[in-house]
């Protein structure tokens, strides 16, 4: 708070990112505080659909220091996760501020000054920003919805199926969260999964043992993002239990996707005009950080940083953006290595500035 020495770190975002980040900064005994902008140390797990479970098992989902807890095999559910993160923030006893949202973090002599929505100010040398992206939905605007009346909202809207019973609903984006939505609609209503590229389903389980297992044996998943090659002309979907089933019986059916909205419905690509009720976009999230400097961020409004260390300001670093370091940053199993990684750069940017620690 202002009048206050300042902090040796503070970090944005009580998700899984920040409390790794925390974690290690307690282990090299650093001062700081995790602000969190909601009322738990959850991430934005509470806010996610009902039924969504991780793709990874839990002896791949746990934070440094505390194993998941029950069957290393079972796949956590949407709320065991935010239970996990709350037991693991109480576990570790870590300093945070809850209903903190931050609103702008500004370099200062020494550091940088951080401001929350309420008006409570901190100060601290160092900042991780560890917001993740739920907050910023992407939603392409398609031509037609100014004078449309299809209901459109994006997935992160989307908590269970029931209120959709009956209708004729579109689902744009064909990746793990917009498949499982769309098989999982398709048990109350007509559903047609619609994306730019077909899709390809892997076995969650090949040979018997997870996909994330071998991903982890064969090291293929702490190689650079770039490594792996050129996108695939084809999306890659983890066949979790039930889809499979659910697209061989036609309900989603796959589409190639809408070229734009109508009056009361869509128009395919092969110009066939259908009546929907519903469109709900999957397709993913911005990286949430408009508290931030506009320098420290790139014009795509993605951080200026290269492994999670920031190239626009000394002392600012980021944890779980997708592609930070591994083809596995930005997923939970790798939140512990990147924030190491992080708070390894900054403990040695504090010896460089003479802050003893």
């Amino acid at each position: 708070m202002t009048g206050e020495a300042p902090l040796d770190a503070l970090v944005i975002g009580a998700g899984s990112a920040g409390l790794a980040a925390a974690y290690w900064l307690a282990r090299r005994g650093l001062s700081f505080t995790v602000l969190e902008a909601g009322p738990s140390p959850s991430g934005a797990w509470p806010a996610y659909y009902s039924s969504l479970k991780l793709f990874t098992p839990a002896r791949h989902s746990s934070l440094p220091g505390l194993p998941f807890p029950g069957p290393p095999g079972h796949y956590p559910s949407r709320d065991a996760m935010a239970a996990y993160l709350r037991a693991y923030a109480a576990h570790f006893d870590l300093p945070i501020e809850r209903d903190a949202d931050v609103t702008s973090v500004q370099p200062q002599a020494g550091g940088f000054g951080i401001t929350a929505r309420d008006g409570r100010t901190w100060s601290a040398r160092t900042v991780v920003a560890a917001t993740g992206t739920f907050r910023r939905p992407r939603q392409p605007t398609l031509p037609g919805a100014e004078s449309s009346a299809v209901r459109v909202m994006h997935s992160s809207a989307y908590r269970h199926p029931e209120p959709f019973a009956g209708e004729r609903v579109v689902v744009v984006g064909a990746g793990n969260s917009g498949a499982q939505i769309a098989a999982e609609l398709g048990r109350v209503a007509r559903v047609t999964l619609a994306a730019r590229r077909p899709l390809r389903l892997f076995p969650q389980r090949p040979l018997g043992q997870d996909l994330t297992d071998w991903l982890t044996w064969s090291g293929v998943e702490r190689l650079p993002l770039g490594a792996l090659g050129r996108v695939p002309d084809a999306q890659p979907v983890i066949a979790v239990p039930g889809l499979r089933a659910a697209l061989g019986h036609g309900n989603p059916d796959v589409r190639p996707m809408f070229t734009a909205l109508t009056r009361d419905g869509v128009r395919w690509a092969d110009e066939t005009v259908e009546a929907v009720d519903t469109v709900i976009f999957a397709t993913g999230y911005g990286w949430n950080g408009p508290y931030l400097p506009a320098a420290a961020i790139s014009a795509d409004g993605e951080p200026c940083q290269r492994l999670g260390i920031s190239t626009a300001f000394p002392g600012l670093y980021f944890v779980g953006l997708p592609g930070q370091r591994t083809v596995a940053s930005g997923t939970v199993r790798a939140a512990g290595p990147d924030a190491k990684a992080a708070v390894r750069h900054l403990a040695h940017y504090l010896e460089s500035i003479h802050v003893p620690h």
